[in-house]
């Protein structure tokens, strides 16, 4: 039996936010007109008004980490299931499906031609793992560092993937069949760099792809309500410090695109990326 209670900050009707929430924030990113963030957790700020907005409430259920989303009507949710993953921008998909282990953190699947990668890792959900064979399967799983791996393991397993990770952060794949060993960039193939990043954690890294597409883990994120890019002292657990001298290596790199774990994402013209991200590293300087 869930004994999960509706949560008093919900708008009346039959979409709703139960106890079970952790404040992950995805189902905010899904669908901003329908949720909010109300006493430290997330609530129906109100009903869904269109289709649209039930379709994309509808995949905050479905994205949801600890199935803290409820709705009273059924109609509907088995189409926004086949909407998953959802594409972004050429070849880039949002998987959904976060994780509890992961603590609600953003996973995405990149489809090349030279093979197909997951960055980190969402729930092993049966509709997805049909979806991502149907388009070819996972090759490569890249792996920021050891908070958002998630079901890595069971994705590799399936689809005979080699995953890539940090050596400082091998304990969370001990299995893991290509280990990053120090702080240099890798150049993996024409499209795919790694950049090492340390502050979050020792062995965090980002993949920048085509030179477009920055997957940013846990080390930079977009902040919705400032409209600035950002980083998260309070979460960093390994240096403040030396976070800030990553973020002033990446602010060196072309890019259009945060695609990151925990924050939101988003796309901006080059030019005012490169002086969104010059502005946090002067930030970062001062704090």
């Amino acid at each position: 039996m869930n004994s999960h209670r509706r949560l008093s900050t919900n708008a009346p009707g039959p979409l709703y936010v139960t106890s079970a929430c952790i404040n992950c924030d995805t189902c905010r990113q899904l669908a901003p007109t329908v949720f909010t963030e109300a006493e430290g957790l997330s609530a129906v700020a109100c009903q869904p008004a269109t289709g649209a907005d039930w379709r994309q409430a509808l995949h905050a259920l479905l994205a949801c980490p600890t199935a803290a989303i409820v709705s009273e009507e059924k109609n509907g949710i088995a189409e926004a299931m086949d909407d998953f993953p959802p594409l972004l921008e050429d070849g880039v998909y949002y998987c959904g499906y976060t994780s509890p282990k992961s603590f609600g953190g953003s996973s995405y699947f990149i489809v090349r031609a030279n093979g197909n990668w997951l960055v980190d890792a969402p729930r092993r959900v049966p509709s997805l793992v049909k979806r991502l064979e149907e388009m070819g399967g996972v090759d490569t799983i890249f792996l920021t560092h050891r908070d958002d791996v998630a079901d890595a393991k069971l994705y590799a397993e399936r689809f005979g993937a080699k995953r890539i990770i940090h050596a400082s952060e091998i304990s969370a794949q001990p299995d893991a069949e290509h280990v990053i060993e120090g702080f240099e960039d890798v150049q993996w193939d024409n499209e795919m760099k790694i950049l090492v990043v340390p502050g979050h954690t020792r062995g965090s890294m980002v993949l920048l792809y085509r030179e477009r597409f920055l997957f940013t883990g846990d080390h930079l994120a977009w902040e919705r309500q400032r409209r600035t890019l950002e980083a998260f002292d309070d979460y960093c657990w390994y240096s403040w410090e030396e976070q800030g001298i990553s973020m002033e290596r990446l602010a060196a790199e072309a890019f259009e695109w945060v695609l990151p774990g925990h924050g939101d994402r988003v796309k901006l013209p080059p030019a005012d990326m490169k002086k969104a991200i010059q502005q946090l590293v002067s930030k970062m300087k001062v704090r």
